[in-house]
């Protein structure tokens, strides 16, 4: 493995996403809704794994199989979270979360957003995507360690794809209208979907730890569970679901792990749900 044509890398992959972010901003104000971004946020590690395979393969650097692997997993995971947040939003409007940001907008909206949502996202993306754009340029053989990221990443996606899976099917009866899911995945765990996510992260960071220059990499997988359990997800949403489920939340926040899957506690008297 050589430096330079890394570094190359990683210039050329801050500058597309850049552009990706530029791009969405664009389509947000054209739509106006900014959540488009959320759909984007899986192509735009599509789009990183891309352009590093490209631009790996045409300096001959990396070893092919590590290379084809790391991007397909990469698409599997960001085509699929993608799809699945298109689908969910489509016919709806702007995110609450945006909307309430944009409330605080005392100036341009496009500086404003481009501040507080856009190139926040980005510099996201592009710091949990090193763990890809590094794997691509490293020539160590596959072993051990590669299929044992494979074997995290695995975990981590079907917990991703089962848990939205089943809160998909649970949010489209109407007779759980202002209920609390607890089964399945659930029960393990109050956030399957973001724990999966996580867990991905650190399956592909495993994929770049062949060598010893995947070391620096683990900023990506730690950036990513520190937003999905302390920023964006599981701390924002159960604050909002405090506020709009009341005891019966509190009840299966009591008996549910809140991140880490485990085995649920037993419901005491009265609990419902």
């Amino acid at each position: 493995m050589t430096l330079v044509p890394l570094l190359g890398n990683l210039a050329a992959t801050a500058a597309v996403v850049a552009l990706v972010m530029l791009a969405t901003l664009g389509v947000a104000l054209r739509l106006r809704r900014h959540s488009v971004i959320d759909t984007v946020w899986g192509l735009g590690f599509v789009i990183v794994a891309a352009v590093s395979f490209f631009l790996s393969g045409l300096q001959g650097e990396g070893v092919t199989a590590r290379r084809a692997l790391v991007l397909a997993l990469t698409a599997v995971w960001g085509l699929r979270l993608a799809w699945h947040i298109g689908r969910r939003a489509r016919g709806r409007g702007e995110d609450p979360r945006y909307a309430a940001l944009l409330r605080r907008c005392a100036g341009p909206v496009v500086p404003f957003t481009l501040r507080t949502i856009y190139w926040p996202q980005g510099r996201t993306m592009w710091v949990v995507s090193l763990p890809v754009q590094v794997a691509m340029y490293q020539n160590a053989s596959l072993g051990v360690i590669t299929v044992l990221g494979v074997a995290v990443w695995t975990t981590g996606f079907l917990f991703e794809a089962v848990g939205d899976h089943q809160l998909a099917r649970f949010t489209a009866d109407p007779a759980n209208r202002g209920k609390v899911l607890d089964r399945g995945l659930w029960a393990w765990t109050r956030h399957p979907n973001y724990f999966g996510d996580a867990t991905v992260w650190w399956g592909m960071f495993l994929l770049a730890c062949s060598h010893w220059s995947g070391l620096p990499t683990v900023v990506g997988p730690i950036l990513m569970t520190h937003m999905l359990v302390n920023r964006t997800g599981k701390a924002l949403l159960e604050r909002r679901l405090a506020r709009t489920r009341g005891p019966e939340y509190a009840a299966y926040a009591e008996r549910t792990s809140g991140f880490l899957p485990r085995p649920p506690r037993r419901r005491r008297a009265g609990d419902r749900g």
